[in-house]
């Protein structure tokens, strides 16, 4: 099947169940709520490493917010409740807390909540107050600048996890084109982020490595400068770079709406083959098939 010239497999992106949160960082700026939620998702590439995924899910208008002032939507995948628990108060502890003008609020209404603020309250050494605003319960904590407002709880839901691309190119500067136009295009979708910088990943992984110690390492099939002495080698001779695009999402559907648009776009900018990771089935529930999502209706959207 191709787009274009551009060459879809016909495989299928394995993707695997995880533990979503949202979270709105207001300041009186933008900068500052940026400036927040930068340094809240740092290290925040993987679950192999990092322990969570996590990256801005989109800046949301004044109006929108519910303090009224410049906001910034978060996204934060584990793999468990009982870890989205600990990064959630150790990140916004650590890293918004600790930004000026900042405040933090709950992004996801679910029946599933962890508490976050109830625990963040105590580094007011018995100075917090806690406050009511339409049922909401909020906790304000005394800071040198004045007092950070946050929620005392936040929500939790099912999400999917590792929906991903692979963009060959015929050189470095043509796949690298592609990948980002497909990652500028994903990231339109509500409820979808892509933890790597700027959305897109050179150092693809396997599971397993030679050495017994690591639980994943280079993805040789994919190494152009591997090609001749792999053999497990996919690289085409043509090919001299690949990039990957994760994509984590709220719910199924999003995902699937984010690879569609990815598709497109890479082949739009050139790509010359498109691919995406599995192992059989054998990983995660999610199957998203390439041809399937190719073929749906290109101007579609959510």
């Amino acid at each position: 099947m191709k787009i274009n010239k551009t060459e879809i497999v016909d495989t299928f992106a394995e993707a695997f169940e995880m533990c979503g949160a949202r979270v709105i960082i207001t300041a009186d700026t933008k900068q500052w709520a940026r400036a927040a939620a930068a340094s809240m998702t740092g290290f925040a590439t993987s679950v192999i490493r990092c322990k969570l995924e996590a990256a801005v899910e989109c800046e949301i208008p004044e109006e929108d917010t519910p303090d009224r002032r410049p906001g910034i939507s978060v996204l934060l995948f584990t793999m468990s409740n009982k870890t989205i628990a600990g990064q959630l108060i150790d990140r916004i502890g650590q890293c918004v807390m600790t930004c000026p003008t900042t405040a933090c609020y709950n992004g996801l209404e679910s029946d599933n909540k962890v508490i976050v603020g109830g625990k963040l309250r105590y580094f007011g050494d018995s100075y917090q107050i806690s406050k009511l605003i339409d049922g909401r319960k909020l906790w304000r904590i005394p800071v040198m600048e004045g007092e950070f407002l946050i929620d005392e709880s936040f929500g939790i839901q099912p999400a999917v996890g590792g929906g991903n691309l692979i963009i060959f190119g015929v050189s470095k500067n043509i796949a690298l084109r592609a990948a980002i136009a497909a990652a500028n295009a994903m990231r339109e979708v509500a409820g979808i982020f892509l933890p790597f910088p700027q959305g897109v990943v050179r150092s693809g992984s396997k599971i397993g490595a030679r050495y017994k110690k690591l639980i994943a390492s280079t993805n040789d099939a994919y190494c152009p400068t591997l090609r001749s002495i792999s053999s497990n080698t996919v690289v085409p001779d043509k090919v001299e770079a690949i990039y990957e695009i994760v994509a984590d999402g709220l719910d199924e559907d999003a995902v699937k709406e984010a690879m569609r648009r990815g598709i497109h776009a890479a082949a739009d900018k050139g790509a010359m083959l498109i691919t995406a990771g599995n192992y059989g089935g054998k990983l995660g529930k999610y199957n998203f098939h390439l041809h399937e999502l190719a073929k749906s209706n290109k101007n579609k959207r959510i």
